[in-house]
């Protein structure tokens, strides 16, 4: 579990998973709205997705700006869209992502929630507009491109997603997603070496992260053809032939 500071929801298509991640309220939030999306994150986790939803909901009657509790019940109805293939939930799922967008429009996962479900929905060049108006609407903001890059690198095409990351990087050097999406990029390409030194940066800016050591773990033992190689934090780490290409 993440940092609780905030609650939300993130499915991504591109990592090839749907994935609910708890995090808590940002402080001044609503307290009980807070409660009630924590609990429904735990039953989500449980697979109790209609009570999930039902807590999601007593959030944002409690605090109607709480863009998280629009986004925690938007990806619960996608998950029983997806599942159920069911067009309508689909549709429910869009319209409550938008909702969302309302209230917070620079809030990371719903956008790429929302692009992941346009292009379940065989509306792809949706998807791209959506991402890259929040790019143009957003000018400073890294993310944005981090997230264009990955919807990029989807649909093969490797040059332009690394120029956006270049461009997220430009924007904020300490933004460890697009360090080590450039890493997952660079190792996609066989750029070793340099997807290594990628990895470590971000690792170096999020502290623990299990999967960048992985991915360190393992390119050590490429690149120096040794295995058991320190990771980042001084500790040994290893890793097995099915952590390859881990998504960002």
């Amino acid at each position: 579990m993440a940092d609780p500071s905030h609650v939300r929801a993130d499915v991504c298509r591109w990592c090839g998973v749907l994935c609910l991640i708890v995090v808590g309220a940002a402080g001044g939030c609503n307290l009980v709205a807070t409660g009630q999306n924590m609990q429904g994150s735990r039953l989500y986790e449980q697979g109790q997705y209609y009570p999930a939803m039902e807590k999601f909901q007593q959030a944002m009657a409690s605090d109607p700006n709480d863009a998280n509790a629009y986004y925690n019940l938007a990806a619960t109805l996608q998950q029983l869209g997806t599942a159920n293939k069911d067009p309508v939930l689909l549709q429910q799922a869009e319209t409550v992502y938008n909702q969302c967008l309302d209230r917070n429009p620079n809030h990371t996962d719903c956008h790429r929630a929302l692009a992941v479900l346009l292009v379940q929905t065989d509306r792809t060049d949706r998807a791209f507009a959506l991402l890259k108006n929040w790019a143009i609407r957003s000018p400073q903001n890294a993310d944005a491109r981090v997230e264009l890059a990955r919807l990029y690198e989807e649909f093969g095409d490797a040059k332009t997603a690394e120029l956006q990351l270049q461009q997220a990087i430009q924007l904020d050097q300490t933004n460890k997603r697009a360090w080590a999406a450039m890493g997952y990029l660079r190792e996609s390409n066989g750029d070793l070496s340099q997807a290594l030194a990628n990895y470590q940066r971000a690792y170096a800016l999020n502290g623990y992260d299990p999967t960048i050591a992985n991915r360190i773990a393992a390119l050590n033992r490429t690149v120096a053809g040794t295995p058991g190689q320190p990771a980042a934090d001084g500790s040994t780490r290893t890793v097995d032939a099915s952590t390859s290409g881990a998504r960002y």
